[in-house]
């Protein structure tokens, strides 16, 4: 076996845990039309239809800007655009129409592939589409009639679910049927969304043109919370962007615990970003009632009295004040009405590049609720944005929930020196690490 197999072999062992942590979930895809004309978009096609094969639960939600204005151009009709919306009259409907329907049927034929040599050999996809999105007129706004340009008024959330537990890819076009017979063009973006809360999806992910949701200087953001998306879109004045960012708000505000933005440009970027520890692109977390941010000055009353118990039972180490005052810029708390629930601390290690992760406590009247987790996940960014490629805790009590969250037995030889220097033997702590 020569190393690529080796690695193959490697990359899939580390990939199962997030194989079995998808496996029945229900995920939301969503795509524009220039993802359908990309050159990479045959292999987003055997992705799709892997996720399926792995028991993912997918409701592929296409778009078609692109190719409407190409039928709207050769039909010599010209776009009316009001407020970046546009107007969808009785001519524009018709090419809305054969531009959807034809994408549609292509789409539905390439999840259909399964000929021998392929990645989709004995794939067996069953695609389902139908009249699942019931929509509305947008109605008159400012004076501007919208006439067959709509919204969507409901999901058939029952009927979706069905076809899911059949094994379908279920495939929805930006289009929408009211209860009247007529037809209405959607955004894709209302669409996605509006299904992710029907089923209650456990994902939204979006294919963009970028790797994915970037800052104010261009620079890829890995991880951020909806409250950060709300920014971004304050900053965004790109019509197009801006209907995505809205989305996923939309989707992290009424149920929709994760939403990803990644790129369709990049082969493999949708399986790197679920099957992989860093991803490639963004995560965006739902925004909890309680707040995690750095700790400041006014907080060393509030982390003292969180760990004054287990610094009493001998869990922790005693922490004076004052060195808590030093450090305080090193912790991570979680609060919740004023008040300080949980705590954590990165201690760098620059030149080993590693750092150390301690004082992880939770107020024992609010344990149980992945706040840990959520604290590790915050010091696995920071320690990213230092540039430390490794993180090590030491523990007298906690070695089997450290093991769960991916971190490994070592010898007080894998510590930096410094650390080793500052061992206590007496307490015989555990040592753990992880690669971040």
């Amino acid at each position: 076996m020569d190393n690529t197999d080796l690695n193959n072999v490697k990359w899939f062992r580390n990939a199962a845990p997030y194989i079995n942590a998808h496996r029945g979930k229900t995920v939301v895809l969503m795509f524009g039309g220039e993802a359908v004309l990309h050159p990479n978009f045959s292999n987003i096609i055997h992705d799709i239809s892997l996720l399926r094969s792995l028991g993912v639960k997918l409701v592929v939600v296409h778009g078609a800007r692109p190719q409407i204005e190409e039928r709207m151009a050769q039909r010599g009709i010209t776009q009316h655009i009001a407020n970046d919306v546009r107007v969808t009259d009785a001519e524009t409907l018709v090419a809305v129409k054969d531009a959807t329907g034809s994408l549609r049927l292509h789409i539905e034929a390439l999840l259909s592939n399964g000929l021998v040599n392929s990645p989709m050999h004995g794939a067996q996809n069953r695609v389902s589409t139908g009249n699942f999105v019931v929509a509305m007129p947008m109605g008159v706004k400012a004076g501007v009639d919208y006439k067959y340009t709509g919204s969507v008024r409901r999901v058939d959330s029952v009927g979706i679910n069905m076809q899911l537990d059949y094994g379908s890819i279920v495939l929805l076009s930006p289009i929408g049927y009211s209860p009247t017979g007529e037809v209405f063009n959607l955004a894709l973006e209302d669409v996605a969304a509006q299904t992710a809360i029907a089923l209650k999806a456990d994902k939204l992910i979006s294919l963009t043109d970028k790797e994915g949701l970037l800052d104010q200087t261009g620079d890829l953001i890995r991880s951020c919370s909806v409250r950060r998306v709300k920014a971004l879109l304050e900053d965004n004045d790109c019509h197009i962007r801006q209907l995505l960012l809205k989305a996923i708000i939309l989707s992290g505000e009424n149920g929709v615990e994760r939403c990803h933005s990644v790129s369709y440009q990049t082969d493999g970027a949708l399986l790197q970003e679920l099957f992989t520890r860093d991803g490639s692109g963004t995560l965006i977390a739902q925004d909890h009632k309680e707040q995690i941010r750095t700790a400041t000055i006014d907080d060393v009353g509030g982390i003292l009295e969180l760990i004054a118990p287990m610094e009493e039972e001998g869990i922790l180490v005693k922490r004076s004040r004052e060195l808590l005052e030093m450090e305080i810029s090193q912790f991570i708390v979680i609060e919740k009405e004023d008040v300080i629930i949980a705590c954590a601390a990165l201690y760098p290690y620059t030149e080993a590049q590693c750092g150390e992760l301690a004082c992880v406590v939770t107020h024992q009247d609010y344990r149980g609720g992945n706040r840990a987790l959520r604290l590790l996940n915050e010091v696995e960014t920071k320690a990213k944005e230092n540039q430390l490629k490794k993180l090590f805790v030491l523990t007298t009590v906690s070695a089997h929930w450290f093991q769960e969250q991916g971190f490994i037995h070592q010898p007080m030889s894998a510590l930096p020196k410094d650390k080793q220097q500052m061992y206590n033997i007496q307490r015989n702590s555990k040592i753990f690490m992880k690669d971040i």
